[in-house]
């Protein structure tokens, strides 16, 4: 191995099938040839992290924090040069995660955040669990940087709970229905864009696929983890 060879860790099981899809995104977007070309990565899934939702929500967040920084921990001991924690919920907790740590944290909803305003879009909406939506873990990132963002209703926001923890969680590809009445409540707010926050939602695109509209937070950490890695993306 090379003294100065990036070797990325990903503290993730939030959930498993999330962790594996973003593993995948990472392997589809790498321009690579041989194994050898590919990144030198560590996979924790950490399935069973307590939720991070209900941390938040029920303000009982200490039992969720001390994992994620334990988690972390680890892989720096393991020799992971960088982050990546395929959970945007989790963000919630960025601050303390980074504190624990020597190694850098690649920031999923900064990331997602920052596209959205290359990309000119004026008013986002934040599709995402209703932990991150009432943490304000991108309406932060918005505000940082002077942009407009939307949270969806409380009858829009059900529809991506459900899409999240009745359907993806669960291990089904979602409902069109569902996401499409999502989408009908973005548009008629006048959003120009909307960020999938959740990497259920980006699973759920990886099953039915989605329009340009749609910002997907996990392949930004996807393409930041590989350029950090000093490696080449793969055009698609």
């Amino acid at each position: 191995m090379r003294e100065m060879e990036q070797r990325l860790g990903v503290l993730g099981g939030m959930g498993p099938q999330a962790t594996q899809v973003f593993y995948q995104r990472i392997l589809d977007r790498t321009e690579a040839s041989r194994d050898q070309e590919h990144l030198w990565t560590l996979i924790l899934s950490d399935a069973a992290m307590p939720d991070r939702t209900e941390a938040i929500l029920s303000g009982r967040v200490e039992a969720v924090r001390d994992r994620l920084v334990a988690d972390a921990r680890l892989l720096e001991r393991a020799g992971c040069t960088l982050l990546a924690v395929p959970c945007n919920t989790s963000h919630y907790f960025a601050g303390e995660i980074e504190a624990a740590v020597s190694i850098p944290l690649l920031h999923m909803p900064r990331l997602a955040v920052g596209r959205a305003e290359a990309l000119g879009r004026k008013r986002t909406a934040i599709l995402a669990t209703e932990g991150t939506v009432r943490a304000g873990v991108y309406q932060r990132e918005f505000d940082a940087l002077g942009l407009g963002s939307w949270t969806p209703d409380g009858e829009t926001q059900a529809l991506v709970t459900s899409i999240i923890y009745d359907e993806i969680k669960r291990g089904e590809q979602g409902s069109w229905e569902k996401f499409a009445a999502i989408d009908r409540a973005c548009r008629a707010a006048g959003c120009d864009g909307a960020i999938l926050g959740c990497t259920e939602l980006s699973v759920y695109r990886a099953y039915h696929g989605l329009p340009e509209f749609y910002i997907d937070a996990m392949d930004l950490l996807a393409e930041a983890a590989i350029l950090a890695c000093g490696k080449r993306l793969r055009e698609v």
